[in-house]
């Protein structure tokens, strides 16, 4: 893989980096609205795809006209974008929050990273074929970090709780499915439309189920900030980022740079909220990136 040098690249760089920060601290916000402000996780997913998705539909219509409404007028295909919003967007935003409000977004945003180990699994079921080897290293590292985060290496004990465990894996099953799900729909639409419909159809199917309107939590200047964030910078600054990064560097190398998520999370919970991160969740940390390394660089190769 060949590393943009030029001064051009530049900027790319920058919003690729800044992407992986403000996703990784938005994790910490969501914890701080869980712990201190005792926002519901349901809640807050319903609100951020609602509002996110809004904002990106609004965003699409304004810059490919009426282009962004075609993505409806097939049924095929409106049953995909239904399907991604259902099973896609309200599975990965609610899985990842509620891992958080049962451990804390540094352990949550890291289990969710195993991700892309399901998607090699997935398609090497479905070609059927074997994974290469720097897939099956991947999967190794993926292991190792994974056992490090919840055990600190002891055989007898867990430092985590299994409900936290069951679901930042959840998550990572859940990052998978969005992933792979909406291929075929963003070889023919953009990425704002896909993502903004998909947000905002499971933002409303979500509300039925946790009644929105009825405020929860302890509202003050800290929750608005921190539930704005989430919002703005965490949802939709993020994602415009990351597709402008990705026409300026490459979808690989824009990729690899997300890679900086989970550390953005990790310290930012360990500064901001005091959580606990022992050596054994570092070196967990280090492992379960090198995957996402290993896997990027080894799509990038073939």
């Amino acid at each position: 893989m060949t590393l943009p040098t030029s001064y051009q690249k530049v900027p790319g760089l920058i919003m690729a980096i800044s992407s992986a920060i403000f996703w990784g601290i938005s994790g910490t916000c969501a914890q701080y609205l869980f712990e201190e402000k005792q926002v519901d996780p349901a809640w807050l997913v319903t609100w951020r795809m609602i509002l996110a998705g809004a904002i990106l539909v609004i965003f699409s219509i304004a810059s490919e006209k009426k282009i962004a409404f075609e993505i409806w007028r097939k049924p095929k295909n409106a049953i995909k974008l239904v399907l991604f919003g259902l099973l896609g967007m309200v599975a990965v935003q609610f899985t990842y929050f509620y891992s958080i409000s049962l451990s804390n977004a540094a352990t949550a945003t890291i289990l969710q990273y195993i991700g892309p180990v399901f998607v090699v699994a997935f398609y090497a079921f479905k070609n059927k074929k074997w994974p290469i080897l720097a897939e099956y290293a991947a999967l190794t590292l993926a292991l190792t970090g994974t056992f490090l985060l919840v055990t600190h290496g002891s055989l007898e004990e867990l430092v985590i709780s299994e409900k936290a465990i069951f679901w930042g894996i959840l998550s990572a099953l859940a990052l998978a499915f969005y992933t792979i799900q909406p291929v075929g729909l963003l070889r023919t639409f953009s990425p704002a439309a896909v993502t903004g419909w998909g947000m905002l159809v499971g933002g409303v199917f979500f509300s039925l189920f946790t009644q929105p309107w009825e405020l929860s939590g302890s509202w003050d200047s800290g929750t608005i900030s921190a539930f704005a964030y989430i919002v703005i910078f965490g949802t939709v600054i993020a994602f415009y980022f990351f597709l402008k990064s990705v026409t300026i560097i490459g979808a690989t190398f824009a990729s690899l740079l997300c890679s900086v998520e989970p550390l953005a999370a990790a310290l930012t919970a360990v500064f901001w909220l005091n959580v606990s991160f022992f050596a054994m969740d570092w070196i967990g940390t280090l492992l379960i990136l090198l995957t996402v390394v290993v896997l990027t660089l080894s799509k990038e190769k073939k």
